[in-house]
């Protein structure tokens, strides 16, 4: 199973710790790393398990569960950027008194306010998961969307697609199959995506690449390189270094 199929379909405690046990592997759901069981790994002078060297891992590179999650696309999270920040702030255990300092916010009972609101989604948020799962049982009919990719940008109609409408999109535009050329960049933005995803499963994760080694990979793909590549980085696919020297998939 894909790391995106693992990040939407796993439980809220699952999520929670940022890891699954998968085989003889532990998977970080947030960066696809896996830490293979019955290997001490050494870090800092110290030796560690493989369980505790993949929390090690959460922290070390993502800081936490929390602050992975909240870092995520607004449209993913459902919460506004005061929210967010609100969020951010309880879960660092500042007083409500340094909140109202740090957000110039006018009173404590406006942060109070707020704490409720949240609660209030929360709840509501408890009730529509148990019965989207409950609907899931009896819609016999319901196609199967593909997942959105974590660090999507513009998250709207344009996700809207099903496996089978990828695959008819693949058919159309990789007539030869996924691993050939691309025969024509399409116009509509949801076509657009089916390909980038198609696209994106050519570079390696975990791995830096020049722009030139870019520029290689996707004059492969389709003449206009140029316009793969900036595609791929406004979706949010790739992401790069502002002067251009080095680029990544992101995670």
């Amino acid at each position: 199973m894909e790391i995106l199929e693992l990040f939407w379909n796993v439980n809220a405690e699952q999520l929670k710790v940022g890891y699954i046990e998968e085989g003889e592997s532990f998977v970080c759901l947030l960066c696809r790393e896996t830490i293979e069981k019955g290997i001490i790994y050494p870090a800092e002078n110290l030796l560690f398990e493989a369980e505790r060297y993949m929390k090690r891992h959460i922290e070390t590179e993502h800081g936490s569960v929390f602050h992975y999650l909240i870092g995520l696309n607004k449209k993913l999270t459902g919460l506004t950027d005061h929210q967010s920040s609100l969020l951010r702030l309880f879960y660092e255990g500042k007083s409500d008194a340094e909140i109202q300092t740090e957000l110039n916010i006018g009173s404590s009972s406006t942060i109070r306010n707020h704490r409720f609101v949240l609660k209030e989604k929360e709840r509501q948020a408890k009730i529509f998961f148990t019965m989207m799962e409950l609907l899931k049982e009896k819609d016999d009919h319901a196609p199967t969307f593909l997942p959105l990719h974590k660090t999507a940008t513009m998250v709207d109609d344009r996700y809207n697609i099903s496996k089978e409408e990828q695959a008819d999109v693949e058919k159309k535009f990789f007539p030869v199959g996924v691993d050939g050329p691309l025969i024509k960049f399409p116009k509509k933005e949801k076509q657009k995506l089916a390909i980038l995803r198609v696209i994106i499963k050519r570079f390696e994760q975990e791995k830096t690449y020049s722009e030139k080694e870019i520029n290689e990979v996707l004059k492969n793909v389709y003449a206009d390189f140029v316009t793969l590549r900036r595609y791929l980085i406004e979706y949010g696919f790739l992401d790069r270094k502002d002067d251009g020297s080095a680029y990544w998939v992101k995670n």
